[in-house]
């Protein structure tokens, strides 16, 4: 009996719609072969969507997201939009699409393939075997904290605020799919923060080391974000699975599919504790 589920396509801009294309294309192949059917439906989404609507998230497209099975995204952004108000720019839409489906796992796997390992800007010998998975929290931390925004001071000088903050359910809920995740690979976790000057990654070390205690069989190890940008480079395959918050997972997922050559040959996943991912 074939299975059937709906994908929500979102092309979004630049080369985008080329990616969902050839996208369709391998999912009816491989739906062929399982016995699986797929029924698509298009919305607009990033930079096309405030061509269209003025909003880079318009509340059809949300809805069509949530009734479906799960959420395929190409590609937003692009010059054309990036002086526009915050608020309308194609990456406020994809916060949106994050909290909007309880999207608070990201997963980024960064993984050497035989036939692309020189492409990578490392030496073989450095690169060759690198199979690294990242876990970054897409819901909380400093993207989503309060206050935020642009002040003016008593003395009528402007000044930027952001709020790095997360709850010890957050962090609990994000820990739980990095331990369930790294027993599925290596059974080593690393747990990325800067807790000798934030009080947040202070916290974010503290929850991560209680419940280690539930998963003795996974290796739990700690680095602060900066030595693990170095670690990353100097020599990758120490790292089997990395967990860390949004603003770090942000900048280590990006470094570390650099890794493989190019960040375009990667896929991610952000997953919710239930519903479309």
């Amino acid at each position: 009996m074939t299975q059937n589920y709906r994908i929500t396509l979102l092309p979004g801009d630049g080369i985008g719609p080329e990616i969902i294309a050839v996208a369709v294309d391998v999912l009816k192949l491989v739906g062929k072969q399982l016995d699986i059917g797929f029924e698509f439906q298009e919305a607009l989404m990033g930079g096309a969507a405030i061509d269209a609507t003025a909003n880079p998230l318009p509340e059809e497209t949300l809805e069509k997201c949530r009734n479906c099975d799960a959420v395929l995204l190409a590609a937003i952004g692009g010059y054309k939009w990036d002086n526009l108000p915050r608020e309308q720019r194609p990456e406020t839409g994809l916060l949106g699409l994050r909290a909007g489906l309880g999207l608070f796992a990201n997963l980024r796997p960064a993984t050497i393939l035989p036939q692309l390992v020189d492409a990578s800007s490392l030496k073989r010998e450095v690169v060759e075997g690198v199979d690294i998975m990242v876990i970054r929290e897409l819901t909380g931390g400093i993207y989503f904290g309060k206050p935020k925004g642009i002040f003016e001071t008593e003395t009528g000088e402007k000044r930027g605020v952001n709020t790095m903050a997360y709850t010890e359910s957050e962090i609990d809920r994000i820990g739980r799919v990095a331990f369930e995740t790294a027993r599925k690979r290596g059974k080593r976790l690393c747990s990325v923060d800067k807790a000798n000057v934030l009080d947040v990654s202070q916290l974010w070390r503290d929850r991560i080391i209680a419940l280690s205690s539930e998963y003795p069989d996974v290796e739990l190890s700690h680095l602060y974000v900066d030595n693990a940008a170095m670690q990353l480079i100097r020599w990758p395959k120490q790292f089997d699975t990395i967990v860390t918050g949004n603003l770090f997972g942000d900048i280590l997922s990006d470094a570390a599919a650099m890794l493989t050559g190019s960040i375009g040959m990667l896929p991610s996943a952000s997953l919710g504790a239930s519903g479309p991912g």
